[in-house]
């Protein structure tokens, strides 16, 4: 591996803060110099992000481009990264989102423009850290560290009842993740002796691999059999679903999950065009991947014990969300909504723990990210011109702005799985493979009936804003997108046909993943196919030390550690 494979994802996190460090030096009335600082080094993080994405490759190991240097050793921390498929596509995506987020806030922020800037720049850094982390508690510390610069956007630049928004939204997450933290310092404990303890992702899933495979046997076995468990293998029958519950709460918060989604649209109508964008493009996305990385693989038979609980919130998000945009008249409100059914179809996919609906969860939350962010995006955009979030607003404005009519279509087609659009694949994967597991029926039927109402809220809101008669002045003379917008919509409405024409590019970076999170899922499941050692196991770059030596072997399917 060469020297620029190992310094790759340094380059990728750090260049926003360096590009901060930049924009810090300016005086704050130097407006135009900092919007171009920062959109340049979103740009070149675009181009360095790329650059990674392609360096991935889907036939090498599980996990890429890694590095790794001892950090609190006497503790078992690292600083480690790296890439699997899953991590490097949500990485690809949230650097495309970077320099447009950029553009869509050139005339929508208008005060503290060097702060604002200062934060998007440190939030993109905390968001790919969160991404690329491989130790537990360096994970934790990116995904704790974005709720600042997130709290700051909604709470400094946001609408009328931002401060109450921004405070919803970060003590709930909050709550969720110190949960998590007790639970990654108990799991700490729990999976090894002293000295040989880590919060390497790699060797607790070593340390707990073997545990779990008897906790799985003895708990699909004859009644009673668990009681003649030893050692970390009782530990986990007796503590396992508490750290798993941990977990999980910390993680459907961030998705969100009902019922725990009320902060979401409040912090969706209150933030910032650039605040709605990252929210439903990244940060809820750091729930479900929180799930697929650590809660489930660490946990798998405390989570098929949960699945059928976890389905069942899934199945109600989906179908919830989904009339709640249909009683909406807030335009913004009802976007958020959708994020609330929309990722519904995630989780559903994840917890149907089949090769269909796992791929179809990873595609769905790139594709989310993309409609949901321009759906944000075009919002934005007609919210600068009337200053108004309801429908009864608009009406008849495709006569005076057809580019833009256009353009919101298009989006809405992706937002509600026409075929031929991204959406169109995830969402029927994830209901392929909702059928074809061993979830029942009804799940999957509900699961589409959510699709129908899909179609229903965002076909009537477009009829409501965009067709018939211009029943308000104030909308007869709005000007339709100048060239800033449509270059910043552009690239949206080419990937909402790229990924739906031409899906396979992506999906063969995250198959890989895929077949590996459903082989570790699994072994909590009763008559689950013995996986393959391949898939089980995660190859992990040794610390440069003699401390590496002294990790303990694991006799069941271990965890392989590239020298």
């Amino acid at each position: 591996m060469s020297f620029f494979d190992t310094h790759l994802l340094n380059v990728v996190i750090y260049l926003p803060l360096v590009f901060a460090a930049l924009v810090l030096a300016l005086p704050a009335s130097e407006h135009g110099q900092v919007r171009a600082i920062t959109f340049v080094g979103m740009l070149l993080d675009l181009v360095f992000g790329v650059w990674a994405y392609f360096r991935f490759e889907p036939s090498g190991a599980e996990f890429q481009m890694e590095f790794r240097v001892p950090w609190f050793q006497q503790f078992g921390m690292s600083y480690h990264l790296g890439l699997d498929g899953l991590a490097a596509s949500l990485l690809l995506l949230t650097v495309f989102l970077g320099p447009l987020v950029v553009l869509a806030s050139t005339t929508y922020i208008s005060h503290r423009i060097k702060e604002f800037h200062l934060a998007l720049l440190v939030l993109q850094t905390t968001m790919l850290g969160a991404l690329a982390s491989m130790d537990v508690l360096l994970f934790y510390i990116f995904f704790e560290a974005m709720l600042i610069p997130m709290y700051l956007l909604v709470g400094v630049w946001g609408a009328e009842d931002r401060r109450m928004a921004a405070v919803k939204f970060f003590l709930y997450t909050l709550v969720g993740s110190l949960l998590m933290l007790v639970a990654i310092v108990a799991v700490y404990f729990v999976s090894g002796g002293p000295g040989v303890r880590s919060f390497d992702y790699g060797t607790l899933y070593n340390n707990l691999l073997a545990a779990n495979q008897q906790l799985a046997a003895c708990t699909n076995g004859p009644e009673g059999a668990c009681a003649s468990l030893t050692g970390l293998a009782a530990t986990l029958h007796t503590y396992g679903p508490w750290m798993f519950a941990a977990f999980a709460l910390a993680f459907a918060i961030k998705v969100p999950m009902w019922p725990v989604h009320t902060w979401l649209p409040d912090a969706h109508v209150q933030a910032p065009v650039a605040g709605s964008m990252i929210l439903a493009g990244v940060m809820l996305k750091m729930g479900t991947y929180g799930f697929w990385r650590f809660a489930i693989p660490l946990f798998p038979v405390a989570a098929h014990a949960a699945r059928p609980f976890l389905a069942v919130l899934a199945v109600i998000g989906i179908v919830y969300g989904a009339l709640m945009c249909l009683a909406q008249r807030d335009i913004k409100k009802l976007i958020a909504y959708s994020s609330v059914s929309h990722l519904g179809y995630c989780m559903l996919g994840l917890l149907a723990v089949t090769g269909e609906g796992a791929t179809g969860s990873a595609y769905q939350m790139l594709n989310h990210g993309i409609s949901t962010g321009a759906l944000f995006l075009l919002f934005g955009f007609l919210y600068e011109r009337r200053h108004t979030r309801l429908m009864s607003d608009y009406g008849g404005i495709a006569k005076v702005m057809p580019v833009f009519t256009a353009a919101f279509v298009i989006i809405t087609f992706s937002s509600v799985a026409v075929p031929g659009t991204n959406g169109f694949i995830g969402e029927f994967l994830v209901l392929m493979g909702t059928f074809k597991s061993t979830l029942p029926l009804g799940f999957g039927a509900f699961a589409t009936l959510g699709v129908i109402l899909g179609a229903a809220y965002m076909l009537w809101m477009v009829q409501k804003v965009f067709f018939g008669s211009i029943t308000h002045r104030e909308n007869q003379h709005l000007r339709d997108m100048n060239l800033r917008e449509m270059l910043t919509t552009a690239p949206f409405i080419v990937l909402v046909a790229v990924m739906g024409l031409m899906p396979q590019p992506f999906l063969d970076r995250i198959a890989p993943s895929t077949d590996r999170y459903v082989a570790r899922a699994s072994v909590g499941a009763p008559g689950a196919t013995q996986a393959k050692d391949d898939q089980l196991r995660v190859e992990v770059m040794s610390l440069p030390s003699t401390a590496a030596a002294a990790r303990p072997s694991v006799p069941a399917a271990p965890l392989a550690v590239r020298e």
